[in-house]
């Protein structure tokens, strides 16, 4: 990542749609694990805002089916719908297209993996113009035949190639678990992998130590946090946290609780349930040390 225009046009497009959020200078976001951090992505945000972008996901828990006549066709529908209308979505459909044909040689397929992939691998392999791989976590592979959609297994894919997009990588235990081994099940081989966010959290590498080329359009780290005081996106307090957790998250974000003690309080007295139930976790499981006595 860098502040090239390219670079600053997507971190603006992160910014705007709210797939990445940062948190105010006072305050943390409260993580599944029970943990905190200065920083929120949700990378399929970027279609369309978070009205849309939930809409579909929602769309896609309750109707995904590899034995579906109609899910295909509808999900698609949706997904060159936001293309036509929605600058940033097509902005960012554009590069992952670009990169992936800049980073694979030849490549029969696109895949994507269920669900949040499927936001922006279904859009890449229209404007590739190749078959869509629907990668089920269950390690099923289907694809799209028919003017309906109705999904076909994908069968023998001996000797072939595809191109993976995802939205966002961590530490590619998706990739390694169920993306992967979908494609070599069927004699075929992830000839790249191609991200919208890297994490920086080893996930790149992870891929690559498999035989995958691997990109990602925007990396977490330093040269964002850097781009986004430049863009006045962020303020120099801010700015300092995000450095800080980059570096290590554990001890930031126990300095910032230790600066703040009434902020765990809050949170557990607070009117939402899955905050108190974040609350809980954190201090039940003592995740920064804060009770050494026990």
């Amino acid at each position: 990542m860098n502040s090239s225009p390219q670079g600053t046009e997507l971190i603006r497009a992160l910014v705007d749609s709210e797939a990445l959020k940062v948190a105010p200078a006072t305050e943390v976001f409260w993580y599944t694990s029970g943990k905190v951090g200065p920083y929120y992505i949700n990378t399929h945000y970027l279609f369309g805002g978070p009205q849309e972008a939930t809409a579909l996901l929602q769309f896609i828990e309750t109707n995904a089916d590899p034995d579906s006549a109609t899910f295909a066709g509808q999900l698609q529908e949706r997904i060159e719908g936001m293309y036509a209308q929605d600058q940033r979505y097509r902005g960012v459909i554009d590069r992952l297209a670009e990169t992936a044909t800049s980073l694979a040689e030849s490549y029969d397929y696109v895949s994507g993996g269920q669900r949040r992939d499927w936001f922006f691998s279904i859009a890449v392999a229209g404007l590739l113009q190749r078959p869509h791989l629907y990668l089920y976590k269950d390690l099923s592979a289907t694809l799209a035949s028919g003017e309906n959609g109705a999904q076909v297994p994908a069968g023998d894919l001996r000797g072939s190639t595809a191109v993976h997009v995802a939205d966002l990588v961590t530490e590619a235990s998706s990739y390694l678990r169920s993306w992967i081994p979908a494609l070599r099940d069927r004699g075929a081989e992830m000839g790249a992998a191609i991200n919208v966010v890297d994490r920086a959290q080893g996930g790149i590498a992870a891929i690559r130590g498999q035989g995958v080329g691997a990109a990602a359009l925007l990396r977490v780290d330093g040269s964002l946090f850097d781009a986004l005081l430049d863009a006045g996106l962020v303020d120099a307090t801010q700015h300092q946290r995000l450095h800080a957790y980059f570096q290590d998250p554990d001890a930031a974000m126990k300095q910032f609780l230790e600066d703040n003690p009434n902020f765990v309080q809050d949170a557990l007295n607070g009117d939402d349930p899955r905050t108190a139930q974040r609350a809980r976790l954190l201090v039940e499981e003592d995740l920064y040390g804060l009770n050494p006595g026990g």
